[in-house]
């Protein structure tokens, strides 16, 4: 196993890529959306939470990420020792008509395709992606974790409707005519994951990328009024199921799991990384299912993260780990405090097994 390190946008930095290798990482996970864009100044500093309004506003649907962005960022990381493993989420903007089937589909399919295939001639072997119509929503921000750390977690549903112009918890046109998203069935949702991993796992294929679904984080049935793919652990093998291409693979998120009302986590691990479906991992630790969880640090949860490595190491599992979330310490640097406990565990976990 590798031990890797997700940044945001804002955190792409050569500073925070050594922070990584000092911390013994030797993968990136990028996240290219800007999901702080149009959010109240300071809310940077750790994850996105929003409310009503989501996150902020999406990037251009005319701007794709360019092959000189994707090669310099490999390239900024090289120099300090790292690789990038993934690429993690659509920009909305670039693909709002494939998650609401559209007038703009088509275009979109194109022009994730040629995303998928800069990525893949930059040397990037995987895009992790979040098929969802609310995206991640919902979640509240207080002192949850051990000792009053600043940790998210959910408390309740949020049912409130979709207004037109957002998808993915970002809005995507400002203009938008006034409303709310229309009400569409399970069934239809899944139709659309199907047709979209239909359309572009030739390309990815040729590209040499791997296409990983993260699950519907907060895992509810529906979410502001839509439905969602992946809240139960069985629900991962549907969707592997829908398309047999080997780069139809998961990016699987332990805490997401952990949070679901069925099945067992340490099951589910070792269920898909039996397939060698798993891309790679986020790992942290959570209290709680839904409707009411809270995440925690990263030795302090419901879930034996020892044993998940143990799992992941026994059946063959050599993708890259990661902590996608961690509490923010009480000192100056919140998050690279969090960041560098969570990952130091990590590391010592990796060598006890």
């Amino acid at each position: 196993m590798k031990l890797g390190l997700g940044l945001y946008r804002h955190a792409l930095s050569p500073e925070n890529f050594r922070f990584a290798r000092q911390c013994g990482c030797t993968h990136i996970v990028a996240h290219l959306v800007d999901y702080f864009k149009g959010a109240p100044a300071g809310a940077s500093g750790d994850q996105p939470t929003g409310g009503a309004d989501g996150w902020g506003y999406a990037g251009s649907a005319d701007a794709l990420w360019t092959q000189r962005e994707l090669d310099g960022l490999v390239k900024q990381a090289a120099a300090e020792g790292l690789q990038i493993a993934a690429v993690e989420n659509f920009d909305p903007a670039h693909w709002y008509d494939i998650l609401l089937d559209g007038p703009r589909r088509s275009d979109q399919i194109e022009g994730i395709k040629t995303i998928i295939e800069r990525v893949g001639r930059a040397g990037i072997p995987c895009i992790g992606y979040n098929f969802s119509l609310a995206g991640v929503a919902g979640r509240i921000r207080g002192p949850f974790a051990r000792g009053g750390a600043e940790a998210v977690g959910v408390e309740g549903c949020d049912q409130s409707p979709i207004p037109h112009g957002m998808v993915w918890n970002m809005i995507y046109d400002v203009h938008a005519p006034e409303g709310n998203m229309a009400s569409i069935s399970v069934a239809e949702l899944w139709r659309r994951v199907g047709a979209f991993l239909d359309d572009v796992l030739p390309t990815a294929r040729r590209a040499g990328v791997v296409l990983a679904l993260h699950p519907d984080d907060p895992p509810f049935a529906t979410l502001r009024g839509t439905p969602r793919l992946v809240y139960q652990p069985e629900l991962y093998q549907k969707l592997l199921d829908l398309n047999s291409d080997p780069g139809n693979q998961l990016e699987f998120c332990v805490g997401s799991v952990a949070e679901m009302t069925e099945g067992d986590v340490l099951e589910a691990v070792d269920r898909f990384s039996r397939q060698g479906k798993i891309a790679y991992v986020h790992l942290r630790n959570v209290r709680g299912k839904v409707p009411s969880y809270r995440e925690t640090f990263i030795d302090d949860g419901d879930v034996d993260i020892i044993r998940v490595m143990a799992i992941l190491k026994r059946n063959g599992f050599n993708g890259v780990v990661i902590p996608d979330h961690a509490p923010q310490l009480t000192c100056g640097a919140p998050w690279h405090a969090g960041m560098a406990y969570a990952l130091g565990y990590m590391q010592a976990a990796l060598r006890t097994i």
